[in-house]
């Protein structure tokens, strides 16, 4: 399987941010933003919309209320707010209205100056004005680069730090799978596993199985639903010795 194809093909389906060369000036950041309410306890739905270069990019995710520095989300009623959120890479000013925690408006986003070179000294380079700003959108901090080249993967460059934030790989996901068995050092394989649902409990069920399954081997147990139940119907019925991929090969099949 090639990790680095799908990972890079999945981040254009989710992120579809240019991440050219070219330097643009910090005023051509600029967008809309709206405030939903969010299931999540502390935290509120924010989507921002940005367009340059003939293209755009919406990116919404759950937010942190302690992250919104000059404005009340809690405060009921129709009101003109004003508000900012700082993150390593740059800021985001921000000016709109919120009626009883939802609310739009626009966006103004300020590169951090020294961040890019602080990543730089960290091994991160090529970090352009539009690679800033996707890192500050998905809060690519100096700490997390910091944690995860201490991981010793391969691989890693500034594109795989993004993938890791949009699809959760963080240093206790790839030690809790290392305390497993899973001994790839392949950056991309983590993101592959977190896209696939690969987990340190099926792993450890995997083994448990008396099985061993390489990288390539745990996504398409996941892909295709051979979990520790089929594993153990498989071996009721007389089939005691079958291998990852024979497993595999009779879901494939239609055996259930």
């Amino acid at each position: 399987m090639n990790f680095k194809a799908t990972t890079l093909a999945l981040m254009l389906c989710i992120l579809p941010l240019s991440f050219s060369q070219v330097s643009h000036a910090a005023e051509d950041f600029k967008g809309s933003w709206t405030i939903a309410p969010s299931k999540e306890p502390g935290h509120v739905q924010l989507s921002l919309m940005h367009r340059m270069h003939g293209g755009s990019s919406h990116h919404e995710s759950n937010w942190p209320t302690s992250a919104f520095q000059g404005v009340d989300l809690a405060a009921r009623g129709k009101r003109d707010v004003q508000f900012s959120i700082t993150r390593d890479a740059g800021r985001f000013n921000c000016e709109g209205y919120l009626n009883d925690g939802e609310g739009a408006g626009l966006f103004h986003f300020v590169l951090d100056a020294k961040f890019a070179q602080a990543m730089s000294a960290l091994g991160f380079n090529g970090i352009d004005d539009e690679k800033q700003f996707a890192m500050a959108v998905h809060d690519v901090t100096l700490d997390f680069a910091r944690q995860i080249k201490g991981e010793q993967l391969s691989g890693l460059d500034t594109d795989t730090l993004i993938a890791f934030r949009i699809h959760g790989v963080t240093p206790q996901f790839i030690r809790e799978l290392r305390a497993e068995g899973v001994t790839t050092t392949n950056s991309d394989a983590f993101v592959a596993f977190r896209i696939h649902g690969v987990t340190p409990a099926m792993v450890r069920d995997v083994r448990g199985a008396g099985l061993k399954a390489s990288d390539d081997q745990l996504i398409a147990m996941r892909i295709h639903g051979v979990s520790p139940e089929f594993i153990a119907d498989m071996k009721s019925r007389g089939l005691k010795n079958l291998t990852v991929d024979q497993l595999v090969s009779l879901r494939i099949h239609g055996i259930d």
